[in-house]
């Protein structure tokens, strides 16, 4: 029997898949132990909440802190991220205008941004370009953190960090490390829905994007959309790097699989 408070919760999936693409239309009892501490607290029910969040747009800030995934950490992957500083990069070495521009999608608190930034200082192959690493979430929580550069040292954010990269990109503030100027200054964040109509003016064209572990809370339908967006942004013979359970096989034929031994990515037909 489908009650009321599942009728409202329906609606609020709608709004929330409406709005950002993620998808709670067939886990509502999932969403319902997203918010119902919040909904405690303003002392509303369910479908007293769906209206206030349309009167308090602020409300929608704290709506999207509840239900989006923030689970990161510095050198994620780091298959991946190998074949990005070994086999990606050396390939813009000899870019015409010496810019390079990478999109870190959905990049929750800066750990990937900045991995990112890391990886290209210590491969010393781009120091005559000029490096652009766009760093964008929906969550505008995490990216108040992320711009401060701040990781508490006993934090899963260095569950899997190098040993030398403490020294050599960060700097010692207590119970904290703090991202190095030269890392930081490379990263620029932004506000950004991956479902927003403008994305490609937004964003800017780009070499490179990473959006790992993103797609899976998106349905078929939005996940199309956003690879289109990808492909539009991304210059010709561009790389889209996706997390290692991700595959959008089949969505768009303007991308070629490269396989290697441990990992596999998508590059942008020229």
């Amino acid at each position: 029997m489908i009650t009321n408070e599942q009728n409202y919760l329906g609606e609020l999936a709608n709004f929330i898949y409406d709005f950002c693409g993620i998808d709670y239309k067939n886990n509502l009892n999932n969403l319902k132990i997203k918010i119902e501490t919040r909904i405690k607290e303003l002392g509303l029910s369910v479908w007293e909440y769906f209206g206030y969040i349309k009167m308090e747009p602020e409300e929608l800030d704290v709506l999207i802190e509840l239900i989006t995934v923030n689970e990161t950490y510095f050198f994620r992957e780091e298959n991946l991220l190998e074949e990005f500083k070994n086999s990606i990069l050396p390939e813009y070495i000899n870019s015409a205008n010496n810019n390079v521009r990478i999109w870190s999608a959905a990049c929750s608190t800066g750990e990937e941004p900045y991995t990112i930034g890391m990886l290209i200082e210590d491969s010393g192959l781009l120091k005559n370009h000029e490096v652009k690493i766009i760093a964008t979430d929906i969550n505008k929580k995490v990216l108040e953190k992320a711009e401060k550069g701040f990781y508490k040292k006993n934090s899963l954010s260095f569950r899997r960090t190098p040993n030398y990269v403490y020294d050599k990109f960060f700097i010692d503030h207590g119970e904290y490390y703090r991202v190095k100027d030269e890392i930081a200054k490379m990263v620029e964040f932004k506000r950004i829905n991956l479902l927003d109509k403008d994305l490609e003016e937004k964003i800017g064209k780009c070499d490179i994007i990473f959006c790992r572990n993103v797609l899976i809370y998106f349905d078929e339908h939005a996940i199309r959309k956003i690879i289109n967006d990808f492909y539009k942004i991304l210059n010709p013979g561009g790389y889209l790097l996706l997390g290692h359970a991700e595959s959008i096989t089949g969505i768009h034929s303007g991308f070629e699989v490269i396989h290697k031994p441990s990992v596999f990515y998508y590059k942008r037909k020229g």
